[in-house]
């Protein structure tokens, strides 16, 4: 077999991220979310919630299905990384989650826009969700094999922001030719592709089989160029796994920097994760913006986030992850502090003319920093950890990277459902976000900046 070069290798392994990043982009953030919020919110209120009361509904059973899916990640990535790691077998695992992804993201398109299989349609988005973040947890634990230490912060961040391209090109594509207004429109007044029909909303559910047609194709470059490394000759077994598992839980105790990290992280990934699925949800019940508007939203945000990682991979190699982890939680902390004060006729308590543009513009702002520092502290974050990974056992080590940040990935949706459901505010709902990236903060100060791969 011809040996595959180093540098097809990473283009490879970048593919992952261009292929996988539509389905954060548009189905958890930009346009299914919103759009099953919309749907989710007009169902309840013909149930006789009043309007208020069906937006909170709404927000609260998408928390629902995050924070359900959030624990399946959490506490399954760790077992089957160990389980991986015993067998030195990943890529049969990345294509069962492949497979999942797929099946879950195409079977959006059956969204009823009446709101009558919400359910299904959480557990269908659910199945796509977890096929997905299962999938990057193995593709994350290939990253040190890929180049020496010092290059792991730019190579970690261009891959992100490749991934954040794709999510442009992917979302341009939607709202172009598919995605309706009210008028029944798209974007740029054409009816959507393909005869769909708008008034069954057929463009906007597309979004589903678009996404897992677009994950098969661009999927195809990794499975040509990335191959798995050498086969230990031991079978996995679930039993094994989780004694690994246990034993490296045990371990933590004699690695300070390390445990402090994995505390860190599992706070402000899960804020982030909590500003990624309740943003455009946000933009939708609090403002009432429509899904393209939404959608030129995450363009913008994508964007900024496929330029800051570029750059952020940089500022990694120059001055090391932790740093540059701390400016983009301040920067984040900052964002999430303006949008909890902000709603339609008001900021910070301050009255706004009723046809006031001014909430638009600074949400539009704070979608530029939301995208662009989030799209850092993900990088840097998976290069701090490569720091502290045990070159031996990759993606045990990853999938309790992938713990920390779904263990407590209930967290940010449940504390945001509890704080929607007491205050009946879509917009107070995201206040715990802040709590959680400021506790982050400060665990970062135990974090070795060199790293732990004691």
């Amino acid at each position: 077999m011809q040996e595959i070069s180093t540098r097809k290798r990473i283009w490879g392994w970048y593919f992952f991220d261009w292929a996988s990043q539509p389905y954060h982009t548009l189905l958890v953030t930009f346009i299914f979310g919103p759009f099953f919020a919309a749907v989710a919110a007009d169902f309840f209120m013909g149930q006789g919630l009043a309007d208020e009361a069906a937006k909170a509904q709404a927000q609260t059973i998408w928390s629902l299905c995050l924070t359900v899916t959030g624990l399946i990640i959490g506490f399954g990535g760790p077992l089957l990384g160990a389980l991986a790691d015993i067998s030195g077998r990943r890529m049969p695992w990345i294509i069962v989650f492949s497979v999942m992804y797929v099946i879950g993201a195409a079977g959006l398109w059956f969204m009823d826009p009446e709101g009558s299989n919400l359910w299904w349609m959480l557990i269908s988005f659910g199945i796509g969700f977890i096929g997905a973040e299962f999938a990057l947890i193995f593709i994350n634990s290939q990253l040190p094999s890929l180049c020496n230490k010092d290059d792991v912060g730019k190579i970690s961040g261009s891959g992100f922001a490749f991934g954040y391209l794709g999510g442009v090109v992917a979302l341009f594509i939607l709202l172009l030719l598919f995605v309706e207004q009210s008028n029944g429109k798209t974007l740029i007044g054409l009816d959507p592709a393909f005869g769909l029909d708008a008034a069954s909303r057929e463009g906007t559910r597309a979004v589903g089989p678009i996404t897992a047609l677009w994950f098969a194709v661009f999927m195809i470059p990794y499975f040509l160029w990335v191959r798995d490394g050498k086969s230990t000759g031991q079978p996995g077994s679930f039993g094994g796994a989780f004694r690994l598992v246990v034993q490296s839980l045990k371990n933590l105790r004699n690695r300070l920097s390390l445990a402090s990290y994995l505390g860190s992280s599992m706070l402000y990934r899960d804020a982030l994760n909590g500003l990624y699925g309740f943003g455009g949800v946000y933009a939708r019940l609090v403002l009432g913006w429509e899904i393209t508007s939404i959608g030129i939203f995450g363009i913008v945000a994508a964007i900024s986030s496929a330029l800051f990682c570029w750059f952020g991979g940089h500022a990694d190699r120059r001055f090391g992850p932790k740093p540059v982890i701390i400016v983009s939680i301040l920067v984040l902390t900052l964002v999430c502090t303006i949008i909890v004060g902000m709603s339609r006729d008001q900021l910070f308590g301050v009255p706004l003319a009723q046809s006031s543009t001014l909430p638009d513009m600074i949400f539009f702002c704070c979608g530029v920093l939301i995208g662009g520092f989030g799209g850092i502290l993900q990088a840097t974050s998976r290069s701090l950890m490569v720091r502290h990974t045990n070159p031996e056992r990759p993606t045990e080590s990853f999938g309790l990277y992938g713990l920390s940040g779904r263990a407590t990935a209930f967290l940010a949706p449940a504390l945001i459902g509890v704080a929607t459901s007491v205050t009946g505010s879509a917009r107070l709902g995201i206040s715990p976000v802040v709590v959680l990236f400021i506790v982050g903060l400060i665990l970062l100060i135990w974090v070795r900046a060199e790293g732990d791969q004691d």
